[in-house]
C-alpha cells in the first residue's frame, strides 16, 4: 500500500499553534497532521528566572536545540546549563525537566519522535497557564 502524499509546508516566524503558558510559550510548528504522525516540530521560550513542566517521562524521543540565551536542563539527575547552538538528545523514557534559571530570555527548538507529544498541549497549557513558574532561586 503506497503512503499518501504529504505537502510541502512553509511556517513564518512567530506562526504556528501557540500554547501560552504564562512566562513560557511553545509554537508547533509542525506535527502529526503534517507529518504522518512520525513526528513534531516546537519553538519553546521561557523568559528569565522560569520553571519549566517539572521532572517529567514519556515514550517520545526529544531533540532540543538550543535558539538562545541558557536553557538548564534536568538530565541524569543533574542540572546541566547548555547555551546557543547546543544539541541534546533525550530518549524516551528518560526523566527530564528544563528552566530557565538565567536572567535572559532562553529558547530551544524541540523536535519529537514519534509524533502525538502535541495532543497533551492543551491539557499542559491548561496545568501550567495557572501555575506559578517564577524561580525564586537556582535550583543548580
Amino acid at each position: 500500500m503506497r503512503e499518501a502524499a504529504r505537502k510541502t509546508i512553509v511556517v513564518a516566524p512567530e506562526q504556528g499553534r501557540v500554547y501560552s503558558m504564562g512566562p513560557m510559550r511553545a509554537v508547533f510548528k509542525a506535527d502529526r497532521d503534517e507529518t504522518a504522525s512520525r513526528y513534531s516540530v516546537s519553538e519553546w521560550w521561557l523568559e528569565p528566572h522560569t520553571r519549566g513542566p517539572g521532572v517529567h517521562l514519556h515514550p517520545e524521543d526529544h531533540v532540543y536545540y538550543v535558539l538562545a540565551g541558557t536553557l538548564s536542563l534536568w538530565l541524569d539527575d543533574e542540572w546541566s546549563h547548555v547555551t546557543r547552538g547546543t544539541c541534546v538528545v533525550i530518549p524516551g523514557g528518560t526523566p527530564h525537566d528544563f528552566q530557565n534559571q538565567g536572567s535572559v530570555r532562553a529558547g530551544f527548538l524541540s523536535f519529537n519522535s514519534p509524533g502525538g507529544f502535541e495532543a497533551r498541549m492543551r491539557d499542559i497549557e491548561s496545568d501550567l497557564a495557572t501555575a506559578d513558574l517564577r524561580l525564586e532561586s537556582s535550583p543548580a
